[in-house]
């Protein structure tokens, strides 16, 4: 069965080597008792671990069942340990955070032995050595002979061929050892017992065979056994030893819980890293959740507009922000050795000037903005505006009818502060007034089938203060602040105030003088929610004249704004339903109007419009301008000098004296061109650019308020051509108002009846006047006649009776949530203008994109910033945790022994350490993001109050913390590896000796 075979064992200590063993050989026998006895130092516990597989001999040979061991590798080792050995040493050697029953069942897990069987197995064992009622103590609760029997239950659980007993009794009183001997003497009738000892009673009186040691050489054998051991037939491939890892798990739990401090001090320096990881995390998150929202609050509030006739301001806008020339390379070059003027003003003013209309084609652009289902994925939503040119009337508080629009009243104000008419500035820069609107569409939902009549965005971005979402067509809501305030203007311009008091007020801003303006007011929801207001559309404000066959515009005079208001068959009347706020957590609110109405109205009101009757009899006859019963000027329409000065002289004679009167001083008072041009041209032969630039300087300082060095650089930046043009201008206007001036001043004492005298004469040619040339009869039919045709056309007058194709909108609104999303809206239109001709291509202006363009360097550079941190917090935590582990190597020695001793490999010694790291990075990340979630609150609060941002939170996200605690585990185990490394090499031997 077991033959040792001339076993050498040397050991190095320093230069010298120690001889353990001297050429032992030894036969055993299958069953039997044999006690090795000698005095300390001479080899016994050496040669009892080269028996067990602890240890390795220096030479010679161990058989077992007739095989030499020379060739076993570590597996082979392990599982003879674990299948053909059981181990009891003198101090027992139990894990003392293991319960009786999980040490005897620790060699039956090795074993792979399932977890019913394992249990049933290793009770009878601890009932066969008397502690069937002893299962659940820990070896600390126990005698010191009921914890050697429970190493020797463990011991025979696995129903091992050999079993090694190293000094049994050595710790045990005289009456505990006879009751160790007596199971010991009883298990050898049936196994091959071998006990090292000192006590030669013990040997005599149980043994039944004593072998005597002596400085590493037997020196005796009570019963030799000589005969050759057969070797058994092999059964097959040797079992293999292996700890699952829920046992893993289960020791070094049980291990960490008896020392439950020391363990949480452990996972809480190790959460630290984790704290900070989750905290920056947390920040990061709730910042990029802060930017999102920015983002898709700013675009919704700036959207990609696109309208069908627009003013490219891009260059105006870049070269207010410096970034023209220098940046696109065309700006002259010059060395860095001074201070060169950069001419942005001049620049800006150029651009100004010569900012063109640009016409896009939107009904090809909405067929294609419809059908790229692509393009659709990078879209939030779609707004389409239509110049439906709807007038909304109210009523002030003095009961007067009034348009209401907040440009409307500055264009009134301006009219009536600064004279003259502001309509014409007002068209050309009115969307520079847009933000000012008071009515604003809402924006519909994505869904058109949804039921709903405003998009999720609003949902959103507003909270319901009061009343209803709109249901209807004619339901409007009133859109306030988050003060829930509403502005002056708008104030005024819903009729809460009279329009006469902004007027006043700005007198007094404009004289200087105090103005004693009212009280904060303030009206209840349900005042505010009774309010209507009436919609006319332009088709609408005309009204049909029998007698002269025309159309008249009654919206011109009050009475006729009061028939319009109080019609019922004139216009719509809306109504406020509800109100609205931005909610708290809005950054920036979509809606810039105090009124918001639906896509419903809009669509409502294209139908009405193509219903009414002086558009449908426009369309009907279009070489007739309906409004003024007047066919349309067309190009082969002309009409002679001769023609003209016959109609102007039949005209003529039918007025009134006083008309005639007027008529002769006006054509009087303009000169002729040739009288003009030879004034003009001999003031300007003249002058020369130098005294031009001086002039011009002068008068724009005056005029302009400021030094003449700067209106001399921006006067410098001008072109010949420019420059001598506009003076030129001034000359033809000065001249012209000089001539006027002297003619009506001369004219001035004459009589009306001497000037219509003075006038027949001149159209009936008489010698005593001078006739009227040709110029002048051209001047009084172009000024004087009445029309006899229209100087309109088909396509402007349709627009100015709001007809409005559903297809063709004015004015397109894309909204994107991102700004990744906003580039590719942008690719798309780019790639669109690539696939149709010039004159279908879009032309836009995205001012977003011009002011907001370092928005995603910052958002990346905070990032990488927060990466850094992440980093070093993993980078520590990795390193303390691996010196904790090996810490707990250490501490776990002689458990390493014990596992090694009952058949453990070395990765199942590693398996121990690497479930330990687990533990411990499971509960650092737990305590990490418990404690990361109770430090967000105070971290909320100290940024709301530095902020004053109440939706800037610092949240952590689930899938993040779940992350954080699998990063915690997997660092962990990664910085345990080389702990459980060294724990896996340690020697059995050695490890089994320490305390």
């Amino acid at each position: 069965m077991l033959k040792l075979q001339e076993i050498v064992k040397d050991y190095q200590a320093g230069d010298a080597t120690v001889h353990a063993l001297r050429g032992v050989s030894l036969n055993f026998r299958e069953s039997e008792f044999v006690a090795i006895l000698g005095h300390s130092g001479c080899g016994k516990t050496t040669l009892l671990n080269i028996i067990g597989g602890l240890d390795q001999y220096t030479s010679g040979d161990l058989v077992i069942n007739g095989k030499s061991t020379k060739d076993f590798s570590d597996s082979d080792w392990d599982s003879y340990r674990n299948h053909s050995i059981g181990f009891v040493f003198q101090s027992y050697n139990l894990i003392p955070h293991q319960t009786v029953l999980s040490n005897v069942e620790l060699a039956l897990t090795l074993s792979g032995v399932s977890k019913s069987e394992r249990r049933e197995r290793a009770i009878k064992a601890l009932e066969s050595v008397g502690l069937g009622d002893q299962l659940d103590k820990k070896p600390n609760q126990m005698s010191g002979g009921q914890m050697q029997r429970v190493a020797i239950a463990r011991a025979l659980v696995n129903d091992p061929d050999i079993l090694l007993a190293d000094e049994p009794t050595g710790a045990l009183d005289s009456e505990t050892s006879v009751q160790v001997m007596e199971i010991l003497k009883k298990i050898s009738k049936d196994r091959l017992i071998i006990m090292v000892t000192h006590n030669p009673e013990l040997a005599e009186t149980y043994a039944s065979r004593i072998v005597r040691l002596k400085d590493g050489e037997i020196v005796d054998d009570s019963a030799p056994y000589e005969e050759a051991v057969e070797e058994k037939p092999a059964a097959g491939k040797s079992k293999k030893t292996s700890m699952s890892f829920g046992t893993a798990l289960s020791l070094s739990l049980n291990n960490l819980m008896t020392k439950k401090g020391r363990t949480f001090l452990t996972a809480f320096a190790g959460s630290i890293g984790i704290i900070g990881i989750a905290l920056i995390l947390s920040l990061s998150n709730g910042i990029q959740t802060y930017i999102d929202r920015v983002q898709e609050d700013t675009l919704s509030s700036y959207p990609l507009t696109i309208e069908a006739e627009s003013m490219d301001m891009s260059s105006m806008v870049s070269s207010m922000m410096g970034v023209h020339a220098q940046d696109e390379g065309d700006g002259e070059q010059h060395d860095l050795d001074a201070v060169y003027s950069n001419n942005i003003m001049y620049d800006m003013m150029s651009s100004f000037a010569s900012a063109e209309t640009q016409t896009n084609n939107l009904k090809d652009f909405k067929t294609y903005l419809e059908g790229d289902d692509e393009l659709s994925s990078h879209i939030s939503s779609i707004s389409y505006d239509y110049d439906l040119g709807m007038s909304i009337y109210a009523k002030d508080t003095d009961g007067k009818v009034f348009k209401s629009d907040v440009t409307e009243l500055l264009q009134t104000c301006m009219s009536e502060l600064y004279g003259g008419d502001y309509s014409s500035y007002f068209e050309r820069f009115g969307s520079a007034y847009s933000a000012m609107e008071t009515w604003e569409q809402m924006l519909p939902p994505q869904d058109s089938e949804s039921g709903e009549l405003v998009g999720d965005l609003l949902h959103e971005q507003y909270d319901l203060i009061y009343g209803s979402w709109p249901q209807n067509y004619d339901e409007v809501m009133l859109i306030v602040n988050k003060d829930n305030e509403i502005s002056d203007l708008v104030i005024y311009s819903l009729g809460l105030s009279a329009q006469d008091e902004v007027v006043e007020s700005m007198q007094h801003m404009l004289d200087g003088s105090e103005f004693d303006s009212k009280d904060i007011q303030s009206w209840s929801y349900e005042d505010l929610c009774n309010m209507s207001f009436k919609i006319v559309l332009p088709a609408e404000r005309y009204q049909y004249d029998s007698a002269s066959g025309t159309y008249t515009d009654v919206s011109t005079t009050d009475t006729g704004l009061d028939f319009l208001y109080n019609s019922d068959d004139v216009g719509t009347r809306v109504k406020i339903v509800g109100i609205l706020r931005p909610n708290e957590n809005a950054v920036s609110s979509m809606l810039s109007g105090a009124i918001g109405y639906t896509s419903a109205l809009t669509d409502y009101l294209v139908e009405k419009a193509g219903q009414t009757e002086i558009l449908q009899k426009q369309k009907e006859d279009p070489d007739t301008d309906v409004i003024l019963g007047l066919p349309f000027l067309t190009d082969d329409y002309s009409v002679s000098d001769e023609q003209k000065e016959a109609d102007v002289t039949d005209y003529l004679e039918g007025l009134s004296v006083t008309e005639r009167a007027a008529a002769y001083t006006a054509m009087m008072s303009v000169p002729s061109e040739e009288y003009l041009s030879a004034i003009v041209e001999q003031q300007m032969g003249s002058l020369d650019r130098a005294s031009i630039e001086q002039m011009v300087i002068s008068a724009y300082a005056q005029q302009m308020s400021v030094d003449e060095a700067t209106v001399k650089s921006y006067i410098a930046q001008m072109d010949d051509d420019t420059l001598f043009g506009y003076v030129e201008q001034s000359i033809r206007e000065q001249v012209t108002e000089q001539y006027a001036a002297g003619v009506q001043a001369r004219l001035s004492n004459m009589t009306s009846d001497q000037l219509a005298m003075a006038l027949d004469l001149a159209l009936e040619k008489s010698p005593a006047v001078t006739p009227l040339t040709s110029e002048q009869y051209n001047w009084l039919y172009d000024n004087y006649m009445p029309a006899t045709v229209s100087t309109g056309t088909y396509e402007d007058n349709l627009k100015l009776l709001g007809d409005v194709d559903l297809a063709s909108p004015k004015t397109i609104n894309i909204y994107a949530s991102t700004f990744a999303d906003k580039d590719a809206i942008a690719d798309a239109i780019e790639q669109y203008n690539s696939s149709v001709s010039k004159d279908d291509q879009i032309d836009y202006t995205d001012y977003v994109a011009l002011l907001m363009s370092s928005v995603t360097t910052i958002i990346n550079a905070i990032s990488y910033v927060l990466i850094a941190f992440v980093a070093i917090s993993l980078i520590v935590s990795s390193i303390m945790i691996g010196i904790i582990t090996y810490i707990s190597v250490l501490e776990r020695t002689k458990e390493i022994g014990i596992l090694r001793a009952i058949g453990a490999s070395k990765r199942d010694i590693s398996r121990v350490f690497n479930a330990e790291t687990l533990i411990e990075g499971f509960c650092s990340g737990a305590i990490g993001i418990g404690i990361t979630l109770l430090l967000i609150i105070p971290i909320n609060l100290v940024v709301h109050h530095l902020t004053g941002i109440e939706s800037l939170n610092a949240i952590l996200p689930p899938v993040g913390g779940a992350a954080l605690v699998v990063i915690s585990m997997a660092l962990t185990f990664i910085a345990g590896l080389i702990p459980s490394g060294i724990a896996a090499r340690k020697d059995p031997v050695e490890a089994l000796r320490t305390e």
